[in-house]
C-alpha cells in the first residue's frame, strides 16, 4: 500500500481498515478500481463501508473533472502557438502513473507510452480549493515513481551508489512541536480536547495535574485506537530520589515543615505511590517489588501500551500516569498513583489529520528535579517552534505566574531554541462577573469588548517584560482569548468568537507539508535529470570547461561565507570581552545577595542545600526557579543576546549568518545558458545545491542551540566541584559552611568567565569549519559523479522525468507556492524551452 491510499483512509476517518488495505496490497491505482464485491470484503462493517464508497465516488469525479479539463486544454494547445498555451498546457499537462514492471526498459517505455494509467492534473483554479488533496496525489506518484527507478538501478558501480543513496535521502518526516504551559487549572486540558474535538481525552476536573508529566498528543497513523505510551523514569533514578527524600524528611532541624513546598512535594509523590505506608519504611523497602506489581513494565525499563477504543475509556485508564485525585477519602484509599515514575506520556488519537505533523506538549513550568526528566524537558522546550502560554482571563495581564514561567524559557526557547511564535492564551473568556445583571442578549458583546480589553493588557505587558523582548519582537507575540465551554455548547459565543478556530487555523498551516513535498518533487525531479544525462551521454568534450567553472564558483561562494562567519565571529568575540570584564566586576556583589541578602538562616538553609545538592538549580514547586549558574553567566548571554538574534533568527524566512548561506549559488542557471548539453547535469547540481542548504540549515539550528547554552554550561562544569564540597557538610555551621564554599570557589574560578568565552568561540569556529567542509565535500562529490564518471548503465528514465517534470511544474503553480524554499521557481522556464524545441527530452541541442 501507498502513502496516499493510507493518506485518504485517515482523512475518510477510516484509519482502521489501513492495515486491512496495506495486507490485500491496495494502491493508488488499484484503489480507483475497486468493485462493490471487493470493496464488501475489504471492509466488513456497514458504516464505514457506505463512508468509503461514498469517498471513493467524489474522488473518482473530481479525477474525471480533471479530465475534462485536461482534454479541453490539449485541444485548444493544437491551435495555439502562443507562449501562453503553452503555460496552460503545463498547468493542465497528461499525469501518468508508473508501475512497477520486471521487462526489459524498451518495453516498459513502450507499454507506458501506448497504455497510460491516468491520474488527475485539475487546473489551477481546482488547485486552489483542494491542494492538500491534489499534493498527495502527486507525492503518491512521485514516491512510486522513484520507488521503481530505485529497483532498476545496481549498486555494483559508484554512480548507482550515489544515485540509490540520493533517492533514499528524499524521504523527510516533518514534525512541529507546540509546547502549551501553565499553571494547574488555567485550563490547559480543555483547551486541548476542545482544539482536536475529543473533549473526554486528557483529565480535568476533580483530578489535580501533577506538574512533573510531559503529555504529548498527537496523531495515530498507525491504527484506529486511543494509544497512551507510557515510558517511566529508571529504578536506579527512583532510588536516588527515595533516598533524598528520606535524608530530607528523617532530618530534625527544622520546624514547620508543612508550610515548605519541598516538603509538600516529597510527601505528595511518596503518598501518591505508597499511600501512609512510607512513613514507616526505609528508602530500601520501598523499592521492593510488591510496590511495582501493577506496573511490571517500571521494573522491566519497559514502556507501557495502553489501547482503547475510546477517549473516554483511554482517560480512565491513564489518569493514574500523569496526576492524583484531589477527593481525598472518598473511595481512593489505598489506591495508587504511578506519576511520580513516568518520565513522559505519548497519547495518540486516531483520525486526527489535523494533529499528521504536529504534535502539542503539555509541559511543566521549570523541568524537573529528576535529571533524566529535566534532560528531556529541556530538549522538548527547545525544539519548539511554538510556545502556548495558557493563563484564565480573569488577570491574564497581571498573572504573576504564567509571566514568570514565559521569562524563565524565554531563553531556552528563543536564542537557545527555535520558537518563532508566541501565543498567550487567555481561557475561560465566556465568564463574566456581573453576568447576571446583563440580558442574553448584552451577553456576547460585553463578551467581545472585555476580551478586546484583556488583550491590550496582556501587550503592553510584554512589552514591559524586557528578559523576554531580548529573544522576540512583537510581530512573534500573539494573544488569543478562548473558550473551551462556548466553543462545545455555543450559549453566548459563536464557533468564531471563541477563537478556538482560529487555533485550529493555525495548526493547520502548522500541519501543512507543502514545503516537504516540493522538496521532494524537486529532488526526484534532479536525481532522474542526472540518470537521463549520464545515460545519454553528449558532454565528453565540454565536461572539463562546466567542472573547471563549478569549482571556480563554488570557491568564490566559499570564500563568500568564510568571510561572513568569520566577521561574525569577531564581532561574537567583541561582545564576549565585554561581558567577561562584566562578569569579573559584578559576580561578587551578585554572590553577596545570592548567599545573604534578606535570607533568613532557617528558611535559606534549606534552600541553599537543595541547590548545591542540584548542581546549582533548584525547582520551588510553586516558585520562582534559582539556578546560580545563569546567574554568574547572566553578564555574558546580555552581551550576546542582540548580536545571537541576528546571527541566528528563528525565523525560517531569514538565514543565519546574515543570509550568506541561503545566498550560496553555483549559478548553474548561467551555466545551462552557456553549455546546453549538460542541462541535466546541472539541473540536478541545482537540486543538490538548495538540498544540501537545506540540510546546513537544519544542522545550523541544532548547533546554535549548543553554541548558546555553552556559556551556562562552562560555568556549570567548573562549579561542580564547589557545589559538590558545600554538599557534604552537616550539622551545627552547616549554613556558613555551604556560603564560604561556594563564595571561596567562585573566587578562585573567577577565570571561568574567560573560559566560557573561549569555549563559545570555539564552538563558533567549529561550526564554520563544518558547514565549509560539508558544502565543499557534498559539491565536488556531486559535479565529480555528474561529469566524470561513466553512465552508460543506468536505465533509460526520460518517460519518469518528463511525468516528474510536470507534476513538478503544478507545484510551481500551486497559489501557496513556497518553491523558494527550494530555489526551483526559476527552473521552469529553461524547462519549458525543451518543449518549444520539438525535441525529445534530454536530446542534446
Amino acid at each position: 500500500m501507498d502513502d496516499f491510499v493510507r493518506t485518504k483512509l485517515v482523512e475518510w476517518g477510516l484509519s482502521e481498515w489501513v492495515e486491512k488495505f496495506e495486507d490485500e496490497q491496495i494502491d493508488a491505482e488499484s484503489l480507483r478500481v475497486l468493485d462493490d464485491r471487493e470493496i464488501d470484503n475489504l471492509i466488513t462493517k456497514a458504516g464505514p463501508r457506505v463512508k468509503f464508497k461514498k469517498n471513493l465516488k467524489l474522488l473518482k469525479e473530481h479525477e474525471e473533472a480533471a479530465d475534462v479539463v485536461q482534454e479541453e486544454q490539449n485541444s485548444n494547445q493544437e491551435t495555439v502557438n502562443s507562449v501562453q498555451c503553452e503555460q496552460e498546457l503545463e498547468e493542465a499537462a497528461d499525469v501518468v502513473q508508473v508501475l512497477p514492471s520486471t521487462s526489459d526498459t524498451g518495453k516498459r517505455k513502450s507499454d507506458l507510452q501506448s497504455n497510460p494509467s491516468r491520474l488527475q492534473s485539475p487546473a489551477k483554479r481546482q488547485r486552489q480549493s483542494m491542494p492538500g488533496f491534489e499534493e498527495s496525489i502527486i507525492l503518491s506518484d512521485v514516491k512510486s515513481i522513484m520507488t521503481f527507478v530505485n529497483a532498476r538501478l545496481n549498486d555494483q558501480d559508484k554512480l548507482s551508489a550515489f544515485l540509490k543513496k540520493k533517492i533514499s535521502d528524499l524521504e523527510t518526516d516533518k514534525r512541529e512541536l507546540v509546547g502549551v504551559f501553565g499553571k494547574t487549572g488555567a485550563g490547559k486540558s480543555s483547551l486541548i480536547n476542545a482544539i482536536i474535538k475529543e473533549k473526554n481525552l486528557l483529565p480535568s476536573g476533580s483530578v489535580s495535574a501533577c506538574t512533573s508529566v510531559m503529555i504529548k498528543v498527537e496523531a495515530n497513523t498507525r491504527s484506529s485506537k486511543y494509544e497512551a505510551e507510557i515510558e517511566f523514569i529508571t529504578k536506579e533514578e527512583w532510588k536516588d530520589e527515595l533516598w533524598s527524600f528520606r535524608q530530607f524528611l528523617d532530618n530534625n532541624e527544622y520546624q514547620e515543615k508543612e508550610g515548605d513546598d519541598d516538603y509538600r512535594d516529597a510527601v505528595e509523590k511518596l503518598s501518591a505511590l505508597y499511600g501512609e505506608e512510607w512513613k514507616e519504611k526505609s528508602s530500601e523497602n520501598l523499592m521492593e517489588n510488591k510496590y511495582f506489581k501493577e506496573i511490571p513494565e517500571f521494573l522491566q525499563s519497559r514502556r507501557k501500551i495502553l489501547r482503547c477504543e475510546s477517549a473516554n475509556e483511554l482517560s480512565a485508564k491513564f489518569v493514574k500516569y500523569t496526576r492524583s485525585d484531589s477527593k481525598q477519602g472518598e473511595g481512593n484509599e489505598g489506591k495508587k498513583w504511578f506519576w511520580p515514575l513516568v518520565k513522559f506520556v505519548t497519547v495518540r488519537v486516531p483520525n486526527k489529520s489535523l494533529l499528521q505533523h504536529v504534535t502539542l506538549v503539555d509541559l511543566p513550568g521549570n523541568g524537573d528535579c529528576n535529571k533524566s526528566r529535566d534532560q528531556m524537558w529541556k530538549g522538548i522546550v527547545g525544539d519548539c517552534s511554538t510556545v502556548w502560554i495558557v493563563t484564565e482571563i480573569n488577570r491574564a495581564a497581571a498573572e504573576k505566574e504564567a509571566w514568570e514561567i514565559l521569562e524563565s524559557v524565554s531563553s531556552l526557547i528563543g536564542n537557545g531554541g527555535e520558537c518563532q511564535q508566541i501565543h498567550f492564551i487567555c481561557t475561560k473568556s465566556d465568564l463574566l462577573d456581573d453576568s447576571d445583571d446583563l440580558s442574553r442578549a448584552d451577553i456576547p458583546g460585553r463578551i467581545v469588548k472585555r476580551n478586546m480589553q484583556a488583550k491590550d493588557g496582556v501587550r503592553k505587558e510584554f512589552n514591559k517584560r524586557t528578559k523576554i523582548n531580548k529573544h522576540f519582537t512583537d510581530d512573534s507575540f500573539k494573544v488569543f482569548t478562548v473558550s473551551s465551554k462556548e466553543f462545545l455548547k455555543g450559549k453566548h459565543l459563536s464557533p468564531e468568537e471563541t477563537e478556538i478556530t482560529k487555533l485550529q487555523g493555525f495548526l493547520q498551516d502548522l500541519n501543512d507539508c507543502h514545503s516537504e513535498i516540493v522538496n521532494y518533487v524537486s529532488g526526484a525531479y534532479g536525481i532522474l535529470s542526472l540518470i537521463q544525462g549520464a545515460n545519454s551521454g553528449g558532454v565528453d568534450d565540454k565536461k572539463g570547461e562546466v567542472c573547471a567553472e563549478l569549482e571556480r564558483n563554488m570557491i568564490l561562494q566559499l570564500a563568500n561565507i568564510n568571510k561572513e562567519v568569520a566577521e561574525t565571529i569577531t564581532a561574537f568575540e567583541k561582545c564576549l570581552n565585554d561581558g567577561v570584564e562584566k562578569s569579573k566586576g559584578s559576580y561578587g556583589e551578585k554572590l553577596k545577595i545570592f548567599l545573604y541578602h534578606g535570607k533568613d538562616g532557617r528558611a535559606f538553609h534549606r534552600v541553599l542545600k537543595c541547590v548545591v545538592e542540584n548542581g546549582g538549580v533548584h525547582k520551588p514547586k510553586n516558585r520562582t526557579l534559582i539556578n546560580l549558574n545563569m546567574m554568574l553567566a547572566s553578564c555574558l548571554t546580555d552581551s550576546i543576546d542582540e548580536e545571537f538574534r541576528k546571527t541566528f533568527p528563528n525565523d525560517s524566512e531569514c538565514g543565519a549568518f546574515n543570509g550568506v548561506i541561503k545566498t550560496f549559488s553555483l549559478n548553474t542557471d548561467s551555466l545551462i545558458e552557456k553549455y546546453k548539453n549538460t542541462e541535466l547535469q546541472l539541473r540536478f547540481l541545482k537540486t543538490e545545491e538548495e538540498k544540501i542548504k537545506a540540510k546546513l540549515n537544519r544542522m545550523i539550528r541544532e548547533q546554535k542551540k549548543k553554541v548558546y547554552s555553552s556559556l551556562t554550561e562552562t560555568i556549570v562544569n567548573i562549579m561542580e566541584e564547589g557545589y559538590k564540597k558545600a554538599a557534604e557538610f552537616r550539622g551545627e555551621g552547616t549554613l556558613y559552611n555551604m556560603r564560604e564554599t561556594i563564595k571561596n570557589h567562585v573566587h578562585s574560578k573567577k577565570d571561568m568567565f574567560e573560559q566560557a568565552k573561549n569555549t563559545m568561540l570555539e564552538k563558533l569556529c567549529s561550526l564554520k569549519r563544518d558547514i565549509l567542509e560539508i558544502l565543499e565535500t557534498t559539491m565536488k562529490e556531486s559535479f565529480e559523479l555528474s561529469f566524470k564518471t561513466d553512465g552508460s548503465s543506468l536505465p533509460d528514465v526520460s518517460t519518469e522525468l518528463d511525468m516528474v517534470k510536470k507534476r513538478y511544474d503544478e507545484l510551481a503553480a500551486t497559489p501557496d507556492d513556497e518553491v523558494s524554499l527550494t530555489g526551483f521557481a526559476d527552473q521552469v522556464e529553461t524547462a519549458e524551452a525543451w518543449t518549444q524545441t520539438g525535441l525529445p527530452r534530454g536530446s542534446a541541442v
